[in-house]
């Protein structure tokens, strides 16, 4: 994480020229190389025949004659082909022609209305470090200035506007969906659950829909007020909590443009890294790909004519696109074969995403830079999707 936040601090010289004023640094590579005293290691001829050597049963060697290995290796990948798009399906609902098409989210509360005041102190939010979602809502919350620790009317210890507990992530431990509470991270403060699941099912027993994350409930009434992470978002831009920033992440002159950008990078970024991994047809594969690219070349001309995506005002736009470009190089490049192009050979959205990353917020218990650990989502991607990764 040290070297990938090291990244983030510096910046290239060529990005330097291009996007103003920003001092960004330059970029070091190096090799590791054998010290000249140390000699090769000399080759040793592989043995004909070995105990130490495991050559699986020998499927092929025996049966050759009678089973030609084409019929053979054809019928193996075609089972395992069978059974790894069974599971993605699993895992990743399809149409027919295999995209991945998301589940509509069940919870669609609304804090400010009747049900749910919008008072400090009230909601607590569990969100997951790997998940792209939970960190667009972590984000808002920090921008809004919701984690700056307020004075309790009790006289009490200090406390942020909204709370929040990190989830771990284990699909052998959660009994549905992957979200745990890791003792490491924190336990549930409010249901004392042991997976996100309980929660769901305690504040809405007989709950049958995904238990995803973020999550935003009502500590007050032990209600869910919603799982979308879209409306969390614009909810929490629009609270007035006492000790709120002043930031307004949908200015109301902006809000056309803005829904537009949405919408756009949300089908071909956002969620395009998705439909690209969980994908089981080349046709579906190859056209989220020409969507997506498309897209990063937009946004790459966009930002070399402003700081932000909207002009040199920070918005929501961006808010919802940072934490899919900042898992993208380390993450999705592989485990999702987006992999055409780096996120660090765009200059202008390289310089945004350092620029983002480097935002401070007075008296916040958490900055831009704390909200995502890079390494542990890494390993959550290629540990929890098991179809795309089965080792």
């Amino acid at each position: 994480m040290a070297t990938w936040r090291a990244w983030m601090k510096t910046g290239n010289t060529a990005v330097n020229a291009a996007v103003q004023p920003r001092p960004l640094g330059s970029l070091q590579h190096g090799l590791r190389l054998r010290p000249a005293s140390l000699k090769r290691r000399p080759t040793v001829p592989a043995a004909a025949k070995s105990n130490d050597v495991d050559q699986g049963f020998s499927i092929l060697t025996l049966t050759n004659k009678v089973f030609p290995q084409g019929a053979f290796v054809s019928g193996v990948k075609e089972s395992w082909r069978l059974a790894w798009s069974l599971m993605v399906k699993e895992l990743a609902p399809q149409d027919r022609s295999g995209a991945y098409q998301r589940p509509a989210n069940t919870f669609t509360g609304v804090i400010g209305s009747p049900q749910f005041p919008d008072e400090a102190g009230r909601y607590h939010v569990y969100v997951g470090n790997a998940c792209p979602w939970c960190h667009r809502v972590l984000l808002a919350m920090v921008l809004k200035g919701m984690l700056r620790p307020m004075p309790s009317a009790s006289g009490g210890p200090q406390r942020p506007s909204v709370s929040f507990t990190q989830l771990g992530s284990d699909p052998t431990k959660a009994r549905r969906g992957g979200w745990i509470f890791d003792p490491k991270l924190g336990k549930d403060p409010i249901w004392g659950a042991q997976d996100l699941w309980e929660v769901y099912e305690t504040a809405s027993p007989g709950f049958r829909g995904r238990c995803t994350a973020p999550l935003l409930v009502d500590a007050s009434t032990r209600r869910i007020v919603s799982n979308e992470s879209a409306d969390i978002v614009r909810m929490i831009g629009a609270s007035q909590m006492p000790g709120t920033t002043s930031v307004d992440l949908y200015p109301s002159h902006l809000r056309g443009q803005i829904d537009e950008l949405n919408d756009k990078v949300y089908r071909s970024v956002n969620n395009g890294v998705y439909r690209s991994g969980f994908s089981t047809s080349q046709q579906a594969y190859d056209a989220v790909q020409r969507e997506m690219f498309s897209t990063l070349d937009d946004l790459e001309a966009r930002l070399s004519q402003s700081r932000f995506l909207l002009g040199d005002r920070l918005t929501e736009a961006d808010i919802r696109l940072l934490p899919t470009i900042s898992r993208f190089d380390a993450v999705y490049a592989s485990i999702f074969k987006c992999n055409k192009k780096r996120i660090m050979d765009y200059p202008n959205l390289s310089a945004w995403l350092r620029d983002m990353w480097q935002i401070k917020v007075d008296g916040s218990s958490l900055q831009v830079c704390d909200t995502l650990d890079i390494d542990a989502a890494r390993h959550s991607y290629h540990s929890s999707l098991f179809p795309l990764n089965p080792s």
